[in-house]
């Protein structure tokens, strides 16, 4: 394969363990497509449990990829953005999407499911 270095990369691991966490990539692709709601992230992602989602957003806030924003309302609203950070895995996205269009056979899914 052209440019790969056979060293182990840290930042590699550590960027595929992130990215590549159970729901972590879907979760990104409908950030990526305007959802920002946790209520839009859920109904998007009917197989993912509120707790997980709750989970996979804090992390993806500690890692810098997702900006929680509060507003003051009544009731109060709250909505996820990507970061620049987040936001630049774009190209990851799609190419993954692509990659799994082309390459792997359609999966039923079930109900709400825990990890």
């Amino acid at each position: 394969m052209a440019g790969y270095e056979p060293d182990f990369c840290p930042r590699y691991h550590h960027s595929i363990e992130l990215i590549g966490k159970r729901w972590t990539g879907v979760i990104l692709r409908e950030l990526l497509r305007g959802a920002n709601r946790f209520s839009q992230l859920s109904h998007a992602i009917p197989d993912i449990t509120d707790k997980l989602l709750a989970e996979r957003l804090k992390e993806l806030e500690a890692e810098g990829l997702v900006e929680r924003r509060i507003y003051p309302e009544t009731p109060v609203r709250i909505e996820y953005v990507l970061t620049e950070q987040g936001r630049d895995l774009e190209g990851v996205v799609r190419e993954v999407s692509r990659w799994a269009e082309f390459w792997l056979p359609p999966v039923a899914t079930g109900s709400k499911a825990d990890e």
